[in-house]
């Protein structure tokens, strides 16, 4: 049985050829028209169109297992498993853009030339939830069996709106057109701000798509709510949120000022008793000299 080698070249085509290893086949590479998909628990799928030439048995489907991510420059990347690096060496680097997101999805397409140097485009969607890593970084876990996952991290800053969607935007480079192109992701969810400065946006609540951020300092002012938090290792982002207060004596709450979308957009937390004599007072007293009250989290203060 002949020994083949695959791999992908730099416009997404599969490519057979001779491994090196002694066989009764001329030594060949060849081009195998077709396309990728994605299958069951996010395995990869290379269907071959190229009609098998004499001598030589490619499969018409070949399936590929491993492990998911994103390379630096935003391409989708596959680690093979074991039992296929013999076959397809140890990674398999698609070189596309993500071009759309949902609650428990990611599209990502490839731009392919074909054998008559046309250029075309297909989407691959892969499977998952939304979550934010220990970076505040936003992560995209792909689905894998028995529970497991593979975690795709968007390593840019992101920002939020007028309003308060969460929106990332990235510019890639298309080398095949030799163009930029500048492409933003919208994520549609609502934001959630709860007990001990956790601030999360909540994309799809059951089915666990969301994400929570780490706060750090927590700018109190009469009519709204500023939190500043860290992306990656060294960038800084500043959330501010338009609203209005009420003082209980159990408790003090703060809303939206804006409900935006199907569910609206609705923001809220308490301060426990502990503090709120002292932080319903700050905030009485920023409204009428219109200063900032800050509380630290976790430096002093539990919310």
């Amino acid at each position: 049985m002949e020994k083949l080698k695959y791999e992908v070249d730099p416009h997404s085509r599969l490519i057979a050829g001779n491994t090196g290893r002694k066989t009764n086949l001329p030594k060949f590479r060849k081009v195998l028209d077709g396309r990728f998909t994605i299958g069951k628990n996010n395995t990869l799928i290379y269907h071959v169109k190229s009609p098998v030439w004499h001598g030589v048995c490619i499969p018409h489907q070949l399936k590929l297992k491993g492990k998911w991510s994103l390379t630096e420059r935003g391409d989708l990347r596959l680690t093979i498993d074991k039992w296929g690096r013999a076959s397809f060496g140890d990674k398999i680097t698609l070189k596309g853009d993500i071009i759309s997101v949902s609650k428990n999805s990611l599209l990502f397409a490839i731009t392919k030339a074909t054998k008559e140097n046309k250029i075309s485009t297909y989407a691959l969607k892969l499977e998952g939830t939304w979550q934010a890593d220990r970076l505040n970084r936003l992560t995209f876990r792909a689905t894998k069996e028995e529970g497991r996952h593979d975690i795709l991290t968007l390593t840019g800053i992101w920002k939020i709106d007028k309003n308060y969607r969460i929106i990332y935007c990235y510019e890639k480079a298309d080398l095949i057109r030799k163009t930029k192109k500048v492409h933003t992701l919208t994520f549609k969810g609502y934001w959630n701000i709860t007990d001990n400065a956790k601030v999360s946006y909540v994309i799809d609540k059951r089915i666990g798509s969301a994400f929570k951020f780490k706060a750090g300092l927590a700018v109190l002012a009469a009519k709204h709510v500023k939190f500043e938090l860290n992306i990656g290792l060294t960038k800084k982002q500043a959330l501010t949120f338009a609203g209005t207060w009420k003082i209980g004596k159990a408790a003090a709450s703060f809303r939206l000022r804006k409900e935006i979308g199907e569910k609206g957009l609705t923001a809220g937390f308490r301060l426990s008793r502990k503090i709120q004599k002292q932080a319903g007072e700050m905030f009485l007293a920023a409204g009428k000299s219109k200063r900032e009250a800050s509380i630290f989290a976790g430096a002093g203060y539990k919310w």
